[in-house]
C-alpha cells in the first residue's frame, strides 16, 4: 500500500520558492462559502445496489430510475466517458450556442493566460512526485470531502458536506465492475454502463497504467484529449476549450504518473482563458493558490486549488457567473477536497496511513 503524494525534500522547497514570486499574497476570503462547489455533473454515472435499502424511484414514463452517483464520488472510477451523451448530459445554458470557431493554442513558449506560469510551476513540482508501484490486481484508493448541487429538480439545491471513498480497479482490459464507493454509510458497486459488455481502460477508466501511456509532450496530450472532446459540446452550451480544460480535471484529482501527471498541467497552461485564482479556498476551507477558467458558453468558472508549499492538489470548486436556469449568478455547484490517495490491495480496504494528503 502506497501513498502517491511520497515527494524528494528539495520539490517542497523549490516550489514554495518559486510560487512566492509568481502570485501576490492570497486576500481573505470574502465569499460565502457555498460558492465552494465545482460543477460536474455531466460526468454522472450510473451505479448498482446489490442491497437496496429502499425501493426503486419511478420517473414520469414509469421507469424504475437506478440511482445516479455524482461526479465528485465518481471521478477516480470513471473520470470523463468519452462521448457526447455523457459530455453534455447536464448543460447549463444562459443563452443561445457558441458560434466561436475553434481556439488557436499557444505553441510551447507562448502564453495562454495569466495562469500558465503558476501551471508550469505546478508541472515542475508534480513531476518530482515519486513514481507508484501499481500492480494490475489492486486498486486505486481515494478518500475526498465533496459537496455538490442537485440539479434534478430543474434549480441547484446545495447539498450538505460528506466524505467519499473509493476504490478503482486497474484490471486491464474491459470490465464490468470497475470499483466500489462507500458514501452515507453505504458501500455501494460501481459498474459498466447499462448494455456495456465492459469498460476499457481509457478516459472513461483510466487505470495507472493506461495513464502512464498517454504522451509526455503537452502539445500532442492537448492535442489527443481534445479529438477525443466531443465537438457537440460547443452547441450544448459548454466551449471546447472549456470541455478540454474539464477533462483534465477530471483525471487530476486521482492517483496519476508524475510524468503524465506534469504533461497534464503542461497541457492546461496552453488552453487559453486559464487565470490565477489567489483566493481560491476547497470544499473544507484550506485556503491556497488557484487556477481558473471562466467559460462564457455556459456561464461557469472552474477553480482548481493548489496547496502554497507543496503545490499539490487541495480541491476544486465551481459556481455560476451569469445567470441561468439553474439559478442565479453566484449559485454554487459542487466543491471538493482531496485527503489522501494510496493504491491497496482489495476493495474497502483502507490504508494502512491514514495522514491527510
Amino acid at each position: 500500500m502506497t501513498n502517491h503524494h511520497a515527494r524528494r525534500p528539495q520539490a517542497r522547497r523549490t516550489g514554495a520558492a518559486e510560487i512566492a514570486t509568481l502570485l501576490p499574497a492570497p486576500a481573505e476570503w470574502d465569499v460565502p462559502g457555498e460558492r465552494h462547489l465545482h460543477h460536474k455533473e455531466r460526468l454522472m454515472r450510473q451505479i448498482d445496489r446489490d442491497h437496496s435499502r429502499t425501493s426503486a424511484r419511478t420517473d414520469s414514463g414509469g421507469r424504475a430510475s437506478r440511482r445516479l452517483l455524482r461526479p465528485a464520488v465518481m471521478a477516480p472510477v470513471a473520470a470523463l466517458a468519452v462521448g457526447a451523451a455523457i459530455l453534455t448530459s447536464v448543460t447549463i445554458t444562459g443563452g443561445g450556442p457558441s458560434t466561436a470557431g475553434p481556439s488557436r493554442h499557444p505553441a510551447a513558449g507562448e502564453s495562454a493566460g495569466t495562469g500558465s506560469a503558476l501551471l508550469v510551476q505546478v508541472s515542475r513540482a508534480a513531476l518530482e512526485n515519486d513514481e507508484v508501484a501499481v500492480r494490475d490486481d489492486q486498486f486505486t484508493y481515494r478518500r475526498a470531502t465533496v459537496r455538490e448541487a442537485d440539479l434534478t429538480s430543474g434549480k441547484a439545491v446545495v447539498g450538505p458536506l460528506r466524505t467519499v471513498e473509493s476504490w478503482a480497479s486497474q484490471k486491464q482490459g474491459p470490465q464490468r465492475r470497475l470499483g466500489v464507493v462507500r458514501t452515507d454509510g453505504e458501500t455501494l458497486p460501481v459498474n459498466a454502463e447499462l448494455g456495456d459488455d465492459g469498460t476499457p481502460p481509457g478516459l472513461g477508466r483510466p487505470t495507472y497504467r493506461w495513464l502512464a501511456t498517454l504522451p509526455a509532450d503537452p502539445d500532442e496530450l492537448l492535442a489527443y484529449l481534445e479529438a477525443k472532446t466531443p465537438k457537440t459540446a460547443e452547441v450544448k452550451g459548454q466551449g471546447h476549450d472549456q470541455a478540454a480544460f474539464e477533462q483534465i480535471g477530471s483525471i487530476i484529482n486521482q492517483v496519476v504518473p508524475p510524468r503524465t501527471a506534469a504533461a497534464l498541467y503542461q497541457a492546461a497552461a496552453r488552453i487559453p482563458g486559464v487565470e490565477e485564482a489567489p483566493r481560491a479556498h476547497d470544499a473544507i476551507g484550506r485556503r491556497g493558490v488557484g487556477i481558473a477558467r471562466e467559460d462564457a458558453a455556459s456561464g461557469t468558472r472552474t477553480e482548481w486549488v493548489f496547496d502554497k508549499d507543496g503545490l499539490t492538489l487541495l480541491g476544486t470548486r465551481s459556481y455560476l457567473v451569469k445567470n441561468t436556469a439553474y439559478g442565479k449568478k453566484g449559485t454554487l455547484l459542487s466543491s471538493t477536497a482531496e485527503l489522501q490517495h494510496a493504491v491497496v490491495d482489495t476493495p474497502g480496504q483502507a490504508p494502512v496511513s491514514r495522514r491527510d494528503s
